[in-house]
């Protein structure tokens, strides 16, 4: 799911402009880390993690990091995950009769999804700078963020930072495969490495851009459930020329009509109702009348419509599910004899795999289907789908939201901070499943219609990106309170 430079480019910052700029030591070190990123291919058909991990321990360890505080591990040889620690300052001793604070973990997944070259206007596995943006595979969906939590451990290291509790930065593989998901191998094979007290997760929140102007810092408080579902067709087959009534395409291609026509019912919960109420504060006249009226009892049909042709409205409205994957036939001449789709849904908080899996086989409406669970972590399928809700929303902490209260308002002036539900799933399921209180916090601009994550020409703006580390740095100092 996706800015930070001086005050006094902040008005220019927020306007996305795209002037030439000359570079800060820092910020041409997370632009280069950045790069080397982008170009490592980490997905997991054809790329490495590991390849990733070991890159930025490289880096670390050129800056002064010890190897004794850098972990590379993992169950596959391709998925090993980097977890670095920087240590409290022995000056950071608790009182007598108290325990030491326990560390900060901060997260990111390295791992990106498959970009294939034909669908792209630029390369890629290259940081291209162009208009005004970085594109790239993982600029928006994490790699950014990875290459800015790398920068600042470097930097807070190279200045001689001294926290008052560790810092630990793990970053993963995973998140979007499932498979051999890093950071739920790490909270439950070495949770002495990341055992923290809570957790700020970037990929999710930012500053959330409307029209060229901030209009609220995002804090996911909750987040939607991950589900896939295989819908199955099967026929005898035959020969082509036979009629083509029960031609498995066919049937499958009717239901799929089906689901693209079906909306789930919209449905507010706390967190979605506190984030619309907030940013309608903020909105212009229109918008501000639609907000009222979603929020409304009985919201009129027309501004459900308006409201769901926006990306991120509609996935905070209401459950999505969609056709990724489809597979039918086996003869060029031949009646297919099976036909199969992968259905992704992003289910609302309340709500579990098992009622969604029901309420498809209703929708179909077609004995000859079968709708099943496909486990997301090792691919294997089941008839019936977990009957679990998504976790409730985390509890805010003055430790971790004054802080953010402090730097946001100093540099995003007057711009709200408010919850909002994730409209995917991330590894916070696992650190809130170990009892780490997780929060997605990020200081990278995200446009509300301009969602490319897992598409093609993924983006993220330049001149966010450089605020977004300024931001990082001075939270990960509020929070650990050294010198």
């Amino acid at each position: 799911m996706h800015l930070r430079i001086a005050a006094v480019a902040f008005l220019c910052t927020l306007c996305f402009c795209s002037q030439a700029r000359t570079l800060a030591p820092t910020e041409q070190l997370a632009r280069d880390i950045f790069a080397e990123l982008i170009a490592i291919d980490t997905t997991d058909e054809t790329g490495s993690v590991t390849q990733a991990a070991e890159a930025m321990a490289r880096r670390l360890r050129a800056a002064g990091i010890p190897q004794a505080s850098i972990f590379i591990g993992g169950p596959h040889e391709k998925r090993h995950n980097l977890v670095v620690r920087l240590p409290a300052s022995r000056d950071a001793s608790p009182a007598r009769g108290r325990q030491p604070a326990k560390p900060i973990l901060f997260i990111g997944h390295l791992d990106v999804v498959a970009a294939p070259r034909v669908d792209w206007a630029t390369e890629p596995f290259q940081l291209v700078e162009q208009d005004g943006y970085f594109y790239g595979r993982g600029t928006q969906d994490m790699k950014g963020s990875d290459a800015i939590l790398v920068a600042n451990l470097i930097r807070l290291a190279q200045e001689g930072y001294r926290p008052q509790r560790d810092i630990i930065v793990a970053l993963t593989a995973g998140e979007e495969s499932f498979r051999d998901n890093g950071m739920k191998w790490l909270t439950e094979q070495q949770r002495q490495l990341v055992d923290a007290e809570f957790v700020i997760n970037p990929d999710g929140g930012g500053v959330l851009m409307e029209n060229a102007r901030a209009v609220a810092v995002v804090v996911d408080a909750a987040e939607k459930l991950y589900a896939d579902f295989r819908v199955t067709t099967i026929h005898p087959g035959g020969p082509s020329a036979l009629p083509p009534q029960d031609n498995a395409i066919y049937r499958l291609a009717h239901a799929l009509a089906r689901l693209d026509q079906h909306r789930f019912p919209v449905e507010l919960n706390p967190v979605t109702r506190a984030y619309f109420e907030a940013t309608a504060a903020s909105a212009d006249e229109a918008r501000r009348k639609d907000i009222a009226a979603i929020l409304a009892p009985r919201p009129q049909q027309d501004v459900i419509d308006r409201m769901s042709a926006a990306v991120h409205d509609n996935a905070s409205l209401r459950t999505v599910c969609t056709a990724t994957r489809l597979q039918a036939g086996h003869a060029n001449n031949a009646l297919p004899q099976q036909a199969e789709a992968l259905i992704n849904c992003r289910i609302l908080p309340g709500h579990s795999p098992e009622e969604v899996r029901r309420q498809l086989l209703a929708l179909f409406d077609d004995s000859r289907l079968q709708v099943q669970y496909v486990r997301e972590f090792d691919g294997k399928v089941f008839d019936v789908a977990p009957q679990e809700v998504a976790m409730p929303a985390t509890a805010p902490r003055p430790d971790v939201f004054d802080p953010l209260r402090r730097i946001a308002g100093a540099m995003w002036p007057g711009v709200p901070i408010i919850p909002a539900m994730s409209v995917g799933e991330s590894d916070a399921v696992w650190t809130q499943a170990a009892g780490m209180p997780t929060y997605a916090i990020s200081g990278l601009a995200r446009d509300r219609n301009d969602v490319r994550a897992h598409g093609k020409d993924e983006r993220i703006a330049v001149d966010g990106f450089y605020q977004g580390l300024e931001f990082l740095y001075r939270y990960m100092k509020a929070l650990t309170g050294g010198t």
